[in-house]
């Protein structure tokens, strides 16, 4: 099989599980949840139901040692999130700049809806990697942060590990789709350069859907002969 992006990741991770076992899923669970560098679950958590139906893993200690690792990398976003609130004002660029008025309407967002938000990110790939920084930023009650966080992510775990047991070691058809992965993923990338790169030149207003700013630009300078 050629290199692709993907098929890297899902090499390292084979690696890691199969050399150093248990704690190797733990350490990668939790780098997954804390989001850098990016390895997602849905490469982890399947080869780990592979191993499971092998007789290297334990079902019931593998599936704690999942959802424990996750939530030891949503806590130490979450962290992140919250220490970093005083030193994130006034950063960014143009329509990116961050004022003390979007902190305060994520705070009310968060009061309002953080629960849900965060029990349903956590089944959504890559969302559920980087939910817990804006939780933490917005100050949500840590106890119902990692409650949350655990009722979200259970069944997702729980699913991608029985996606594992059922394709066994058909890892030749499931590679297959590696190459078409990476197109995807550059396409995905692709875009988010290319949506903030419009903000900050002013030509979307922040948010979702993206919308055409109202914001007056500068006018081109003439380029004709001086009078």
């Amino acid at each position: 099989m050629a290199f692709t992006l993907v098929g890297g990741a899902v090499n390292v991770v084979i690696w890691i599980l199969s050399t150093i076992g248990l704690p190797g899923l733990l350490v990668l669970m939790a780098v997954e949840s804390f989001g850098l560098p990016p390895i997602p679950s849905e490469v982890i958590l399947p080869f780990t139901g592979f191993l499971i139906v092998e007789g290297v893993f334990p079902l019931v200690g593998t599936v704690l040692v999942a959802i424990v690792g996750g939530l030891a990398g949503a806590f130490a976003a979450y962290a992140v999130g919250r220490w970093g609130r005083d030193r994130v004002t006034g950063m960014g660029l143009g329509a990116l700049r961050i004022q003390p008025s979007h902190l305060e309407r994520m705070d009310r967002w968060f009061a309002r809806h953080g629960e849900v938000v965060v029990g349903l990110a956590r089944v959504v790939p890559v969302v559920r990697s980087y939910i817990s920084y804006p939780a933490g930023t917005a100050r949500m009650d840590p106890v119902r942060f990692g409650l949350y966080s655990v009722v979200g992510a259970t069944p997702y775990t729980l699913l991608l590990l029985y996606a594992g047991i059922v394709l066994r070691s058909h890892w030749a058809t499931v590679s297959s789709y590696f190459g078409p992965l990476d197109y995807v993923t550059a396409v995905l990338l692709g875009a988010a350069v290319a949506y903030l790169a419009l903000l900050v030149a002013g030509w979307l207003q922040p948010g979702w859907p993206p919308r055409r700013s109202d914001r007056p630009r500068p006018a081109s300078p003439p380029t004709g002969p001086p009078p």
